[in-house]
Order: C-alpha cells, then structure tokens, then sequence
C-alpha cells in the first residue's frame, strides 16, 4: 500500500467503470484490495459505502468511501500526489477542458453506446449513430488536447484518457458482436493511434479487462436475456 494507506476497491471485474479506477491506480502505482462484489446479492459493506446508489465502483481509503468513477480518479490524482504521473493538468484552464471531455465522453458517448448494446432495434440504430458521432468529434477533441503527443493528456496519459480507456476493452467486444469498426484508421486515424499507443501500455495492460473474456461475458449476458424474455 502506498504509504501504509489502507486501499479497497468495491468493484465487479467486467465493470468499465470499475476498469477506470484500476487504470488510475496503476497509473499511479499505488497497491490495493480488489474487493468482486456479487451485483445480485451485494455485501453490507457496498450498501454501507454507497447508501444512496448502492453501486460500484467504491473505493474506501482508511475507511472512508468515495463514490463514482470518475470522482474516485481525481481523489485519486489528488491524494497520491508523490507518486506516478498527475492526470489532471496544473492550469486551472486545462483542468477545465479535460473534465468537459470528460463528461463528454460519458453524456455522449457511454450512454448511446449502452443502448446500442443492449437496446431494442430502433434504440440501437439510434445508440450507434450517436456513438458514431461521438467518435468523430473525439477526434478533434485529440487533435486539440494531445498537441502532437498521442495522448489527451498530451505527451502523457490524463484524466480523459482514464475516462475513454476504461471502456476500450468493451468497445472492442463491441466491434466484435456489431461487425462495425468503431475507431476506423481511415476515419478517425489519431483514435485509432491512441488505441494501440493506450493498449501498450504496461499500467492499460494491467487493468484492462481482457477482450476475450469480456466477450464471453457479453454473449452470455444475451443468451440470459433472450431466455428471461
């Protein structure tokens, strides 16, 4: 543990946003308790943590629980400042900038990928596009933030990077399933750049679930669905 911090992380490992955290924490190097919550017969001690959602991910640092994927990354950031690189810019303006893509990439992409996935027919043509659409302005959103350096972090990963990768492997399963190549080299090339150049790395290649199994997972999770239906 980093400093003798007492770390646990409430999660579930096909979580995407369980995965940001663990991307976080590698990043940072800072050891933890990976603690797999059962989502259909949760422990008392997720419900305590998280009352008011009852969701994971939690992280609980020496006891006190901070909630949501994205809050526990810059807490984070913010405690473990001696250690690994900062995911969040010094400037107050770029710091700005990276929590707007932020929420950019769940408000406009997350959520209209998680109806393509698992939506009804009209609702899925509806997910891809505006996942597809996503998709594009993100590119200029990297154009802009990377300033040449393949990361939106720049030369290095941040906080967006954090945010867009916790749910690469899912994407992935997702071509996969669709048939559709979701960051295509001839439409969005510095995308497709960032995949590889995010995937290589040694902090991603810890934390990141791995594809095929996710893939089993997703394929069972709709034989149960059509079952139940």
């Amino acid at each position: 543990m980093a400093g003798g911090d007492d770390l646990k992380l409430l999660g579930a490992w096909p979580s995407p946003f369980v995965t940001r955290v663990k991307l976080a924490l590698a990043f940072k190097g800072v050891s933890y308790e990976d603690v797999e919550e059962n989502l259909y017969n949760k422990s008392e001690l997720l419900l305590k943590s998280n009352p008011v959602h009852k969701k994971i991910p939690v992280l609980i640092h020496n006891g006190a629980p901070v909630c949501e994927s994205m809050i526990i990354v810059q807490y984070i950031d913010g405690v473990f400042t001696g250690t690994g690189p900062s995911l969040l810019p010094v400037d107050p303006y770029e710091r700005a900038v990276a929590r707007f893509w932020v929420a950019y990439v769940d408000d406009k992409l997350v959520a209209p990928w998680r109806q393509w996935l698992k939506g009804k027919t009209e609702e899925k043509s509806e997910g891809k596009k505006q996942a597809f659409a996503a998709v594009e302005v993100l590119e200029g959103a990297l154009r802009e933030c990377s300033k040449g350096g393949g990361f939106f972090g720049g030369d290095g990963v941040g906080l967006v990077d954090v945010a867009l990768g916790g749910v690469l492997s899912w994407m992935k399963v997702t071509e996969v399933l669709s048939g559709d190549k979701i960051f295509d080299a001839a439409k969005t090339p510095l995308l497709a750049a960032w995949v590889e150049h995010f995937s290589g790395l040694d902090a991603a290649k810890a934390a990141l679930p791995d594809v095929g199994r996710l893939l089993e997972f997703a394929k069972a999770r709709e034989v149960a669905a059509a079952a139940s239906n």
